[in-house]
């Protein structure tokens, strides 16, 4: 059954890809925005993202059953010497996956190893805002020098050992396996799971912004 799903979801990939190159769309972009000047040495930028799923492609993946993952990083970057330097950074990603039974869209915040729930929808625009929705960022500048942040946003549709591990993490298994195992179902199955992620290569995505430099 499974096989066949997969088989399904090729064709509609074929579709997809087609339709979405014609489909006119907003364009996603993130947002960095500084905290007050008193409070530069206190708290750190707030990261905003918009239209992140408005692209009619990820959407259909993703309705599909292909979960998408949206990485964000921030960076401190200082300045004034003869080379920009990094002096921090911190990362975390938002995964959306669309739940057939329910008939909503699952939006999870994974940092580090702590997952939260960001909502369920059964809007996929809904779900959009909250995987964009305004985080402030604890990266805060450390001393009275020259610094500028660094936004960055990766989207891509999960790979085919990720599939495995979110759906252990789904099931209730929170840490990923450490053995190595797990169940490999049919060579056919996995076959067509394989082509699938390979043509969803095309999907990934890359974003990034920057504030201007400021001092504390």
């Amino acid at each position: 059954m499974r096989t066949a799903f997969l088989v399904r979801v090729l064709l509609a990939l074929g579709l997809t890809l087609g339709a979405g190159r014609a489909s006119a769309q907003a364009s996603p972009r993130i947002d960095l925005a500084l905290p007050a000047q008193e409070a530069l040495l206190r708290e750190g930028p707030t990261l905003r993202g918009t239209n992140l799923l408005a692209d009619p492609q990820l959407r259909d993946l993703v309705r599909n059953g292909f979960p998408a993952r949206f990485s964000f990083r921030v960076e401190l970057w200082s300045t004034g010497g003869l080379f920009n330097s990094l002096t921090a950074s911190t990362a975390w990603d938002v995964i959306v996956r669309y739940d057939p039974l329910d008939k909503v869209y699952q939006v999870v915040r994974i940092a580090g190893d702590r997952a939260v729930s960001l909502g369920r929808f059964a809007d996929v625009s809904e779900a959009g805002d909250a995987v964009g929705r305004a985080v402030r960022v604890p990266l805060n500048a450390p001393s009275r020098d020259r610094y500028y942040y660094n936004g960055v946003l990766d989207v891509e549709v999960l790979s085919l050992s990720d599939l495995d591990e979110l759906e252990r993490w789904l099931r209730g298994e929170l840490r990923p396996a450490v053995s190595g195992r797990r169940n490999p179902g049919t060579a056919l199955t996995r076959g067509v799971r394989t082509l699938v992620v390979r043509l969803l290569g095309g999907t990934r995505r890359h974003f990034e912004t920057r504030t201007g430099t400021f001092r504390p």
